[in-house]
């Protein structure tokens, strides 16, 4: 293998330029504008519902932005570029779930909570079955948010960190003290009008660095066949054991369900479809929407692939450039875009708006479950008390949200943690909701069992997966090497390591073959894929829920038809209905 020469990024070199600095300010600065703007148009309008939910006056277009740049945080940006380094690109097969969970969300979950008009989709829960049943949905939805919050907080730190040296801490407060900022002051409306202007920048920071990676690497024929060589065009791969990290099967079961818990039962986009002029709107947003997460998952899949085809003979992790796998794509960014003024900058600023978005959104969601859920039902107070409480919430919010930051910086990698997270909590309320619009003959212990025992079990295959991580037998890192390391100064810039290694050849364990030994590999208990822990915990909850509900001799009494899935609620029914 041909030595290749590291002309890349040292942190001894440098900062980024100052081309950079007023780049990535810029965006800041609009990003806080927007919400400034919006407190001062909106300065006669006192009321906590239009703060929470835009007086649901948005139309499609605005409303999908927001919902993909929400939903494509800095984890996209930083970690799942790597996955797909790591362990190839078959986790583009993800998008397949990203269809059927659009379908699933705008035939079941929007139909049922746009009827309705609910600020906070927890209320439902209260009408459903009981106040008990709702309060514990609440609190499981606040601990999720806030520590998913932290997960996108920490990622940015992380960049700027490696990149130009910034204290994690100081990285971290300013993401928290931007978003709290324009999210405090201009509430739902802000936040929306901010992701438009966000998405862009996000956009643009991906394909500046695709485009560089190409033009180095000489083409994307060049790309593609690295990537074909070093086995990163794993697409089928169609084995059903469900302990592997990433199958066609567990891509496409497991990512339905953990898609379908972040379209059809999160708050912060079921608090987008309500601001909607109407139903339709709604529906169009959620459509619109799935172009959006497509269009980043192929920047995802090919920044992947480029990051391969640049270290293919040289890991920077093995060679101890970097610290973690989430600073591969900064430190590919200071290699080839150093000499391009404001385009680095340009990349961070998207770090940023995907954290800022993702942030600001669960400020503003957390700020609304609250007031809905635990003020308003037991107390009596005025709107213009209950603006100002919101507003104190959302600021209450961010400075918790910066607190989840430092638990973040022990849970490893980002996406894995992100998606655990969202597992862990939102696969038994994707159960209970399902159950409760579903099944008319569920009831109140059905539902608040379900929703305990789906929480437990998803809480234990978790930790589980913390104690005893899967082997590489099971998650399949695909080979990587420092072969072809030259730690020496080569034209004319370092690039450093920290930890030369002695051995010829590092490579992290190649895929297995031949899977006849994955199910007795040491004797140890091993868990299933973590794209599995959301689909566990909906699935108890739901068996749970009916089985409790037929054993307590069911619903007594008629449920009210607007709680529950109608015929005539689909949109595929009215459009054959029509023909």
């Amino acid at each position: 293998m041909t030595s290749r020469k590291m002309s890349g990024y040292s942190q001894k070199d440098g900062s980024i330029g100052i081309a950079d600095y007023v780049v990535f300010v810029l965006m800041l600065v609009v990003s806080a504008g927007i919400g400034a703007y919006y407190a001062w148009v909106d300065r006669s309008k006192k009321s906590s519902g239009h703060y929470l939910t835009a007086g649901s006056k948005l139309t499609a277009l605005p409303v999908s932005m927001s919902l993909t740049v929400s939903i494509m945080s800095s984890i996209t940006v930083l970690s799942n570029p790597a996955e797909v380094y790591r362990f190839g690109a078959i986790y583009g097969l993800i998008g397949i779930a990203y269809v059927l969970s659009i379908v699933i969300t705008s035939e079941i979950f929007l139909p049922v909570f746009y009827r309705l008009g609910i600020t906070s989709i927890y209320e439902y829960l209260e009408l459903r079955f009981n106040r008990t049943t709702r309060l514990l949905g609440t609190v499981i939805f606040i601990f999720q948010s806030t520590l998913y919050a932290g997960v996108c907080i920490y990622g940015p730190a992380l960049a700027l960190n490696r990149v130009i040296g910034m204290d994690i801490w100081a990285g971290i407060t300013l993401t928290a003290c931007v978003c709290t900022f324009y999210c405090t002051l201009g509430g739902l409306k802000a936040v929306v009008w901010t992701d438009v202007f966000q998405i862009g920048i996000m956009l643009s920071g991906f394909l500046a660095v695709i485009i560089k990676a190409v033009i180095v690497q000489g083409g994307v024929s060049t790309i593609i066949s690295d990537a074909q060589q070093g086995g990163r065009l794993n697409f089928w791969d169609f084995d059903i054991n469900p302990l592997r990290r990433h199958t066609f099967w567990t891509l496409l079961v497991g990512g339905t369900a953990v898609w379908s818990t972040v379209h059809g039962v999160i708050p912060a986009s079921v608090q987008r479809y309500i601001a909607c002029k109407n139903i339709t709107h709604a529906r169009i947003a959620v459509f619109i929407n799935l172009l959006g997460l497509c269009s980043f998952l192929a920047c995802v899949v090919f920044a992947g692939l480029c990051l391969y085809s640049v270290y293919k003979s040289c890991d920077p992790l093995m060679a101890g450039l970097v610290s973690s796998h989430d600073q591969l794509i900064p430190n590919l960014v200071m290699e080839i875009l150093k000499d391009n003024p404001g385009l680095p900058g340009l990349f961070f600023a998207a770090v940023y708006s995907g954290s800022l978005s993702t942030v600001s959104s669960s400020i503003n969601v957390l700020a609304a479950v609250t007031v809905e859920d635990l003020i308003k039902p037991f107390t009596k107070i005025s709107e213009k008390h209950l603006l100002f409480i919101s507003k104190g919430l959302s600021l209450f919010y961010g400075i918790a949200c910066l607190a989840m930051a430092g638990l973040a910086t022990i849970m490893g990698e980002m996406m894995q943690a992100a998606t655990v997270i969202g597992g862990v909590t939102g696969g038994p309320l994707l159960g209970l909701f399902s159950l409760g619009i579903l099944c008319p003959f569920a009831n109140s212990k059905g539902g608040l069992s379900g929703l305990v025992s789906g929480l437990v079990v998803s809480l234990c295959v978790s930790i589980g997966e913390m104690i005893c991580p899967s082997p590489p037998e099971m998650t399949r890192p695909l080979p990587l090497t420092t072969e072809g390391c030259n730690f020496t100064i080569a034209g004319g810039r370092n690039w450093s390591s920290t930890a030369v290694p002695t051995e010829h050849s590092l490579f992290i364990t190649a895929p297995v073959q031949n899977s006849e030994d994955m199910h007795s590999l040491d004797g140890k208990w091993h868990f299933p894929s973590y794209l599995y822990i959301c689909l566990i915990g909906a699935v108890i909850a739901l068996t749970v829920g009916m089985t409790v509900s037929l054993l307590t001799g069911g619903r007594r009494e008629n449920v009210e038809p607007r709680l529950l899935l109608k015929k005539e609620d689909s949109a595929f029914y009215n459009l054959l209905k029509s023909l």
